[in-house]
């Protein structure tokens, strides 16, 4: 689970074997996890984080957009 960038209280990462789905990426805090398409930027799955923190969290995976896509390439390859 290769981990992109850590933000605050929270861990942005992907699975290895995430290849075949476009890109997006999983955030983690105190065993929640969420699922982020990241272009566009839609919630895919909540993880049990409240509303109020997605919407936070949905503006940290805006703002990393261009960070997150160029990791996926590079690991995943184009």
């Amino acid at each position: 689970m290769p981990t992109v960038f850590r933000f605050g209280p929270y861990r942005f990462f992907f699975y290895a074997g995430d290849r075949d789905e476009p890109v997006h990426i999983h955030v983690e805090r105190d065993g929640k996890v969420a699922k982020f398409w990241v272009d566009p930027c839609n919630l895919e799955n909540s993880g049990g984080f409240s509303r109020s923190e997605l919407s936070k969290i949905q503006k940290v995976v805006s703002e990393y957009q261009n960070t997150i896509v160029e990791v996926w390439h590079d690991y995943f390859g184009r």
